[in-house]
């Protein structure tokens, strides 16, 4: 169950509010007449399943709500409601694996925001997969994959190439180059001083590393590994259930590879920095093109849906 809380100047409130009243997955509705100030209007409340949410959502677009006004789209935790049932019921599909492509967009373009946080992140992470290989541990390395933060940017590539919006692209490409490379100049620079002091040296680096050697190693697994972690990611992130993002950031190379490339070009082990480069490369392909091959099957599933869901809704206002 979603709440839609709707902000528009009162000439669009009749329209919102049939829009709303006609469609059978909204179980209560309530009009606050003068409630808004900014913009000056009205204030609209409904209670809406949530496999219904796109439907209603684009036709309060095609009125320009959004552009007059707001529509803020919540997610109801808990309810108690007879009517709210029947609506659920009503709406085709499920709503735990219903797609909300509003939330979805919002969410790619606040996790492709190149911000101070992200590459505050981005750097901890690499340098932390630096020190991991140094130390040659796995228990590092996964804590590594979990701190970086760049699946948010790699499933808002997929996005924008679903909803085609070019400048969530263009956003995301450049904050996943730029993030990459800012913690991995760091982090060499990092190396760099810690060679100085002599706390790390050559052999660290070039030494046999079997806990970690995977790492500038990569083969066809590496990708598999990749596709089917993104897949599974961006399930979490487009459906009510997100525990499977804790096994997508422990599943993929791209961090650690980040972290041994910074590593290796301070030390001049050109060999790791080029097999760095190939795994990083392998994953970061491989997250791309699953992300996106994931959101295009899911937005023909529900393309099918919204088009079974508006004759059930056009037979029920006829009767």
């Amino acid at each position: 169950m979603l709440t839609l809380r709707i902000a528009a100047p009162a000439a669009l409130t009749d329209d919102v509010l049939a829009v709303l009243s006609e469609d059978p997955a909204v179980s209560s509705l309530s009009a606050l007449r003068g409630a808004s100030l900014k913009p000056p209007g009205d204030v609209v409340v409904a209670d809406i399943a949530r496999e219904a949410a796109n439907h209603v959502v684009d036709r309060l677009r095609e009125l320009g709500v959004h552009r007059e006004g707001s529509v803020h789209i919540e997610p109801v935790r808990a309810w108690l409601s007879q009517r709210g049932l029947d609506a659920d019921l009503k709406a085709p599909g499920s709503s735990a694996d219903s797609v909300v492509w509003a939330d979805v967009t919002q969410q790619a373009y606040e996790d492709s925001e190149l911000n101070w946080t992200y590459i505050s992140f981005m750097t901890l992470a690499t340098v932390i997969a630096a020190i991991a290989i140094v130390l040659d541990t796995q228990v590092l390395i996964i804590g590594a994959m979990v701190l970086g933060p760049e699946f948010g940017a790699i499933a808002a590539l997929g996005v924008a190439l679903v909803r085609r919006r070019g400048s969530l692209f263009a956003l995301a490409a450049r904050t996943l180059v730029l993030g990459f490379v800012i913690a991995i100049l760091l982090t060499t620079l990092a190396s760099l001083a810690a060679g100085a002091l002599g706390w790390v040296t050559l052999h660290d680096v070039t030494g046999p590393r079997p806990q970690t050697g995977f790492v500038f190693t990569p083969d066809k697994w590496s990708f598999i590994v990749a596709v089917v972690a993104a897949a599974a990611g961006v399930l979490s992130l487009t459906s009510a259930r997100v525990g499977g993002l804790s096994g997508v950031f422990i599943s993929v190379t791209t961090v650690p590879a980040a972290g041994n490339i910074g590593l290796a070009m301070a030390f001049g082990a050109w060999g790791e920095v080029r097999g760095s480069l190939l795994q990083l490369g392998v994953n970061l392909a491989g997250m791309a093109v699953a992300g996106w091959a994931t959101l295009a099957l899911q937005q023909a599933v529900w393309s099918r849906v919204s088009i079974h869901r508006s004759r059930l809704v056009s037979r029920l206002r006829r009767a």
